[in-house]
């Protein structure tokens, strides 16, 4: 079962009317993902400030800031490769 030409100008026609919502959508996506980028930076260098402290006053709780600063740092990894993957999905869908 193969699409009609008139199909395929009815699905042009219908991504063509809607190309702004989507964009505008893949925007907004975009946008959340920045703000959660930050906000995920922001808590690390909350954590490494905690952290100089800590030093300052004794080393008997770092390796559990570690730990935390490192699930910081997988968060940060893990919104950045969703980013990317978005970027390469929308870059094909144009």
């Amino acid at each position: 079962m193969s699409l009609e030409q008139k199909d395929i100008e009815l699905l042009e026609r219908v991504i063509y009317k809607n190309g702004d919502d989507i964009a505008v959508s893949v925007a907004r996506s975009f946008e959340r993902l920045e703000e959660r980028i930050d906000s995920a930076e922001s808590r690390i260098y909350s954590r490494l400030a905690d952290i100089e402290d800590k030093m300052d006053s004794g080393y008997h709780d770092l390796a559990h800031e570690f730990i935390e600063i490192k699930g910081g740092i997988g968060e940060l990894a893990r919104a950045r490769e969703v980013s990317s993957e978005l970027a390469r999905e929308f870059a094909l869908a144009e």
